[in-house]
């Protein structure tokens, strides 16, 4: 073999090697690329991740550390650095899917791409269970919300005050983002309230000589003392009958939120006694607020009540959660005694 063959051959074995070298060197780093960015790194163990208002990056690691969301947490911190994550975290619930990688999770993470909260919400009886509930779904504490429900100042700009305030929360399913304010979820009520009460309620509220927050008074009444919704409009009519002609409404569960114990199952005269304006055996009218969070079905009710001429209600002795309704009051002593008598059967005397 000639030096020159040599010489070709040991230089294409050179190049071979460097182009190997290359190789070696781009697969490393194109693994390593491939690792830190587009690898699959969400355990599943979490459905969401939260990243609460005020943290930083630091918080997050914390979060992320303590709820074992990722598969290789170095891998995301190198990536966390390369695509400037701490100077663009955005609060929020975000949805995490088990194989995500790290560039689509600090994507998320950075444009603010959350999961919205869907919130359903029904029957709650008090201003501090609905707080309960919203901050157990929503980022704020239930003090936040309580705050809120409590300012004259900002109740009052929307015509409310602190009594009647809670007639503003339309039971619905809403959506809306985890880290929502307590004052946006206030604003979002109220433009919810107002969407709710349009031409055609109004008008039929006026018809009845009761503005929207009366009607929804009434209806927390009705609501609480119908089982069944059929029921909720001979009701509604029976107290509207009571209200035009001056009657004292004496609705027991009135009576029962008034003596703030909702394990009564049987109204007695030293129940009766409690000073309150929720006590409608006392006082005449409506009380000053809802005794619960009335449903839209009880708020359509009053306004499309069933015209009768009931006075008086007393539940069924069968305990069927229906009522005996009636006009007079003798008729109505005789369906109370059967009702006293089917309790006392029972043993419930409170």
């Amino acid at each position: 073999m000639t030096n020159e063959k040599k010489s070709i051959k040991a230089s294409t074995k050179i190049i071979l090697l460097g182009l190997l070298a290359v190789l070696a060197i781009g697969g490393y780093f194109g693994i390593k690329f491939y690792n830190v960015y587009f690898a699959p790194n969400i355990t599943g163990k979490e459905k969401y991740l939260f990243v609460r208002t005020g943290h930083n990056l630091d918080d997050l690691f914390e979060e992320i550390r303590r709820k074992d969301v990722l598969t290789q947490i170095g891998t995301f911190s190198q990536a966390a650095a390369k695509m400037d994550l701490a100077r663009s975290l955005k609060p929020g619930r975000y949805k995490l899917t088990k194989g995500m990688n790290n560039r689509s999770l600090i994507n998320m993470l950075k444009s603010g791409n959350q999961d919205p909260v869907k919130l359903k919400f029904q029957n709650l009886r008090k201003k501090e269970n609905f707080a309960a509930y919203l901050s157990n779904n929503l980022e704020p504490d239930s003090i936040s919300f309580i705050n809120v429900l409590d300012s004259a100042a900002l109740i009052e700009k929307y015509g409310f005050n602190k009594d009647n305030s809670y007639v503003m929360f339309i039971p619905n399913t809403y959506e809306m983002y985890w880290n929502v304010t307590a004052l946006d979820f206030f604003d979002r009520m109220h433009k919810e309230y107002e969407k709710f009460w349009n031409d055609d309620r109004k008008q039929k509220a006026a018809a009845l000589n009761l503005s929207p927050i009366q009607v929804s008074i009434l209806a927390s009444i009705v609501d609480a003392e119908a089982l069944y919704d059929k029921e909720m409009p001979i009701i509604a009519g029976l107290y509207l009958n009571r209200l035009n002609k001056g009657i004292l409404l004496q609705a027991d569960p009135t009576v029962i939120f008034a003596n703030n114990d909702f394990t009564v199952k049987r109204v007695t005269n030293s129940l009766l006694r409690v000073d309150s304006r929720y006590n409608t055996y006392k006082y005449a009218g409506l009380p000053p607020g809802p005794i619960m969070m009335p449903s839209i079905n009880a708020v359509d009710a009053v306004l499309n009540r069933e015209k009768n001429d009931y006075i008086y209600m007393c539940a069924k002795e069968d305990f069927s959660g229906y009522h005996n309704f009636a006009v007079t009051v003798q008729e109505h002593e005789r369906n109370a005694k059967k009702y006293r008598d089917a309790l006392n059967k029972r043993n419930i005397f409170k």
